[in-house]
């Protein structure tokens, strides 16, 4: 009788289940964006703003004019009329907010390879799930914590949200692994990994728009009750392998268990234990865990400041700096794709290697939306040019994606989900460091203050290219499978751990043996 249940349910799902999967993937990383991302525009409206008048000791004569405040008025009349209209309540220095905007990160970095770890030997169903509705609950209680608690509380609270989150993509890759057959890879990467633009754009634009008409209270409120929505979903429909989902087709099943590597292998070969004396050693994983600290300092300086520059300096309203936030992530998504089908294009042509087109891609990803956001702060108080900029950095920085991203997939596809936790967490340090130093840097958020910290994110993203560029490779290292490319002649750190024993022997002494003779 529970057959036929299954089979009746099963017939009712119109898509594979599959694609159920990517699609609740897409919401899974576009849910985690919004939650992550919606503070860096709600705390442009929590703060109380200053406005220094002509004589201060930080009036700045190159500020642009805010069109909030009528021209033909003294500067003493505008800055109580500013004071009197100002729903906010918190007076928090540009530091305190830098640190504040950062702890999100302090906690995400530590859970992305527990994360990991805990998804490939339980599956990524609970780990991700679970990881998202901590955040979720996090997001919905932000207001009543900081009015109770204050900057601390809210520097506690995020710390919580952002080890809710680590596991997110390690758990989704661990699905992805699952269900994703080789030929199918691509498709279901480009809508699953869509969710992270789609995030960025949702959660800058309706941001602006809640606060527009309401509260920013209503902005947490608003993505947390999404992501209780999004768990209940999740909870029904997915599942972390095709043979323990209820309502799966028998052909799809049979489908998968033939056509995916990890499903095929899994009754016949045991992947040896994470090989980590070799892993931390690798000058490749090094190279690119140094691009990706570089390529997150530019990518966090954008979704993360780039709402205040556009409120305390530029002086848009809150509804233009939603909107015009969120047209940086939409070139980025459509650039994105553009430049995958012309790296696949060309290597497939013979024009360039993937260890070539890694690099090439990854150059264009980081030098190109450095100088952008050099040329967007020389813009002044132009708006259309300092966006028409900010959009071109983002549209550049679509590159990343066959680039690095997808370069642990070269080097290490049997530990692609430990390399890329370790790449991942790693790398969002920067998530830490760049929205505390900036705010460090704009104590009064000057455009000349400004000017500084993009001139920093700039001298970053080259120099962490140019140790990509010169230690990158393209191809699968050796310590990935030791059994198929053996030992190099210049290591002296032992074997590596295998589940053979009498294979790691035999594979050391013809090491050995090699190098005698």
């Amino acid at each position: 009788m529970l057959t036929g249940v299954r089979l009746t349910i099963s017939k009712l799902f119109i898509i594979p289940q599959r694609y159920v999967l990517a699609v609740m993937g897409l919401l899974a990383i576009a849910n985690a964006y919004t939650m992550r991302v919606c503070l860096n525009l709600a705390i442009t409206q929590m703060v109380k703003k200053t406005t220094a008048v002509e004589g201060d000791a930080h009036y700045d004569p190159n500020a642009c004019p805010d069109k909030s405040i009528v021209s033909n008025v003294t500067s003493e009349v505008a800055a109580i009329l500013l004071r009197s209209d100002d729903p906010v309540q918190f007076e928090w220095s540009e530091v305190t907010q830098g640190l504040i905007l950062g702890s999100f990160y302090y906690g995400y970095v530590l859970t992305h390879i527990p994360g990991g770890m805990l998804a490939e030997r339980f599956g990524g169903k609970w780990v991700l799930g679970l990881g998202l509705l901590s955040t979720a609950i996090c997001t919905f209680i932000t207001p009543i914590t900081v009015k109770m608690g204050g900057a601390w509380a809210l520097v506690a609270l995020r710390v919580v949200e952002g080890l809710g989150e680590g596991p997110t993509m390690p758990g989704l890759m661990a699905m992805l692994s699952k269900w994703a057959p080789k030929a199918e890879r691509g498709r279901m990467g480009a809508i699953v990994f869509g969710g992270a633009q789609i995030g960025n754009i949702a959660g800058s634009y309706f941001s602006g728009l809640i606060m527009h008409e309401g509260s920013w209270e209503n902005v947490f409120y608003m993505f947390g009750g999404l992501g209780f929505l999004w768990f209940v979903f999740w909870t029904f429909l997915c599942y972390s392998t095709p043979n323990t989902h209820p309502f799966i087709s028998d052909e799809e099943k049979k489908f998968l268990n033939q056509n995916v590597e990890s499903l095929v292998s899994s009754g016949t070969k045991k992947l040896d234990p994470t090989p980590w004396k070799a892993l931390l050693r690798s000058v490749p994983l090094w190279a690119l865990i140094i691009a990706a600290i570089g390529h997150d300092w530019g990518y966090f300086t954008m979704v993360t400041d780039l709402p205040k520059y556009m409120t305390d300096v530029l002086k848009f309203n809150i509804k233009s700096t939603g909107t015009l936030s969120a047209l940086p992530y939409v070139a980025m998504w459509i650039a994105s794709f553009f430049f995958g089908l012309l790296c696949d294009f060309c290597v497939k042509k013979g024009y360039h290697s993937i260890q070539s087109a890694r690099k090439i891609y990854t150059t264009i990803a980081a030098t190109g939306p450095g100088i952008c956001i050099i040329l967007a702060s020389y813009s002044g108080c132009d708006t259309t040019l300092a966006v028409f900029w900010f959009i071109a950095a983002m549209t550049l920085m679509g590159a990343y994606y066959s680039g690095m991203k997808v370069n642990p997939l070269d080097i290490t596809p049997n530990y692609t989900g430990t390399t890329t936790a370790m790449v991942n967490g790693i790398a969002a340090i920067s998530g830490i460091i760049s929205p505390y130093l900036i705010g460090f840097l704009t104590p009064q958020s000057t455009l000349k203050q400004w000017r500084i910290a993009f001139w920093v994110c700039l001298g970053v993203l080259v120099f962490t290219n140019v140790i990509y560029v010169i230690f990158a490779k393209g191809e699968q290292q050796w310590w990935d499978d030791v059994n198929k490319h053996g030992y190099p002649k210049n290591w002296k750190h032992g074997p590596l751990p295998t589940r053979d024993n009498d294979t790691e022997k035999t594979n050391w002494d013809k090491k050995e043996t090699k190098e005698k003779s």
